[in-house]
């Protein structure tokens, strides 16, 4: 991962003596709250239903044991003892007092993180794959250029203030695990017949109110070529991008008004301006950035042996042998496998980890995967480099932590904004229908038959969880001053992007679960052998879960 050098460090450190002047004036009424507002907002603080909301930024979702344990004791001592990861990677601090923010963001300073451009109308974190670097089907690393990405659009004065808010991914595999084509850009690591790297460039993806599928506006761009070719795509939003609306803002609402080739257009004849300048993207830069993501120490092991360890321990531990089979990713290096620590056990809410957790997975990283973790779209985190020999020694130490539910990527690995028990932005709840939901589908069996079926819930309809592209949707809507809930089904995240269509008319928190049992039943039984819930979804269509559902509902 990334290392600060001096530079960034002071950068840093000017940004936080900034912020604490200004709310300090704030505080005493010299600095009023309508200018005092993006000022917040560029330093990750929101005002949310009961208390400050503080978005720390998580780079590509990279964090050593140093910054875990500086996070465990930032939620003990100026928050309520937990955090949460959001979809983006990034951490919230639910609890922050805001005379104290200051002081957490100097907290945040001394193990080099921050919370610059997690909010605000800029380019946010970049993300991608939470495998990358290990992923047996990457055809690059991708985190090299998110850094570079990173580095090139912090404090940029020209994208300070955007039309709207502004996301970018990039992946480096065929299978999309960074749904990139939900991105205002999405960048796809491709190579060309030459075999030289190269991106496919998606624009005008996006969720929200308005859920787009991002469009092609250039098959391969030459890998020299990134930073100018985002410069001026980013360039023609600033110039013609909408500011006289903020729900028609965003790059995605242009790009359709204009269409795919006069915007694509547009950008080239910005980027012959531009693309011989300084911003060229050099050789050494690129090595510079490469620099920062290299191996660990891989031992090098007899894989026959290690598996055989492996079965014989499958035989006497069933509750092991299932973690094995849905917690546990494939690595490149033989005798190694990523790990994911799921946070979604009943009774606690999706993505929430306390203190307490912080600091055991800190210790847990050092002495199983080279002292470092990822945070993950699904809301999970993920120990990138385990020893196979050291599998059955390491989930023991996670039981005890509760971090080993072996539903990982199934229908009670939810994921889950936090609603309106948090978001003054909420019409409902979304906790609660994840908890129903998971005490209903407690039965590992049943679940294991579903097979995968990614189940995502947002409280409003600006999708901070993604109900678009689960293969199942929850929205929660506001009638007449009561919570209902809005069904979609036949999203899709990966590679092959659909949004999911409207089941129809909203049900009550209580009918939700009755309802999803009866979308399960149509999938079982109309499925072919082997068949997938979003597979059979596709070959089907929605009128018969429609058929059933309203059936039973009314």
């Amino acid at each position: 991962m990334y290392v600060y050098d001096e530079y960034d460090r002071e950068l840093i450190r000017e940004r936080v003596a900034q912020f604490r002047g200004q709310t300090a004036r704030f505080l005493a009424g010299k600095i009023p709250a309508d200018v005092y507002l993006p000022l917040r907002l560029q330093n990750g603080l929101y005002i949310q239903r009961l208390a400050p909301m503080l978005r720390i930024a998580v780079p590509y979702g990279m964090l050593n044991a140093n910054q875990l344990r500086r996070l465990a004791h930032i939620t003990r001592h100026y928050d309520k003892g937990y955090c949460h990861i959001t979809t983006r990677q990034n951490i919230q601090l639910n609890w922050p007092q805001l005379e104290e923010v200051p002081d957490i963001l100097a907290e945040l300073a001394d193990v080099e993180m921050h919370a610059v451009q997690t909010s605000g109308n800029c380019i946010r974190n970049v993300t991608t794959d939470e495998f990358a670097g290990i992923a047996t089907d990457e055809m690059v690393d991708p985190r090299p250029y998110c850094e570079i990405i990173r580095q090139w659009s912090t404090f940029h004065p020209e994208f300070a203030f955007l039309p709207r808010k502004f996301k970018i991914a990039v992946s480096g595999t065929a299978h999309d695990r960074a749904a990139i084509q939900f991105h205002d850009i999405g960048l796809q690591i491709v190579k060309n017949d030459a075999d030289e790297i190269g991106f496919r460039v998606y624009v005008g993806g996006g969720l929200g109110r308005t859920p787009v599928i991002g469009t092609v506006i250039n098959e391969f761009l030459a890998e020299h070529d990134l930073l100018t070719y985002l410069d001026a795509i980013l360039r023609v939003y600033n110039l013609d991008g909408r500011r006289d609306n903020k729900y028609k803002a965003r790059i995605k609402i242009l790009v359709k008004a204009l269409g795919r080739d006069a915007f694509a257009a547009k950008v080239e004849q910005e980027w012959e301006k531009i693309r011989d300048t300084q911003s060229l993207l050099t050789d050494k830069e690129i090595v510079r950035a490469k620099s920062f993501f290299t191996s660990p120490e891989y031992e090098i092991f007899d894989d026959t042996e290690e598996y055989a360890q492996l079965n014989s321990l499958r035989k006497d531990h069933p509750a092991f042998s299932q973690w094995l089979d849905h917690n546990i990713a494939r690595h490149r290096v033989p005798g190694y496998r990523a790990v994911i620590l799921n946070l979604k056990p009943t009774g606690v809410a999706p993505g929430d980890l306390t203190s307490e957790q912080l600091d055991q997975i800190a210790d847990i990283s050092e002495k199983f995967s080279f002292a470092e973790v990822r945070t993950t779209h699904k809301q999970n985190i993920v120990l990138a480099d385990v020893k196979v020999n050291q599998l059955y020694t390491l989930w023991q130490e996670l039981e005890q932590l509760n971090l080993t539910t072996p539903t990982v990527g199934l229908l009670s690995d939810v994921i889950c904004c936090p609603g309106g028990d948090f978001c003054s932005l909420a019409n409902a709840k979304s906790i609660p229908v994840a908890e129903a939901i998971q005490r209903e589908f407690d039965q590992l069996d049943y679940l294991y038959d579903l097979g995968g079926i990614e189940l995502n819930i947002s409280g409003c309809m600006n999708a901070c969880g993604h109900h678009h592209i689960g293969n199942i949707g929850i929205l929660g809507v506001d009638k007449k001053g009561q919570e209902f809930y809005q069904i979609q089904l036949g999203g899709d995240s990966s590679e092959n992007a659909a949004l999911g269509q409207v089941l129809g008319p909203a049900f009550s928190r209580d009918e939700v679960v009755g309802v999803i049992q009866q979308i399960c039943n149509v999938y079982i039984e109309n499925r072919e052998h082997g068949e997938s819930f979003i597979d059979t979804y596709r070959r089907i269509g929605i009128a018969k879960f429609k058929e059933r559902v309203y059936a039973k509902a009314h």
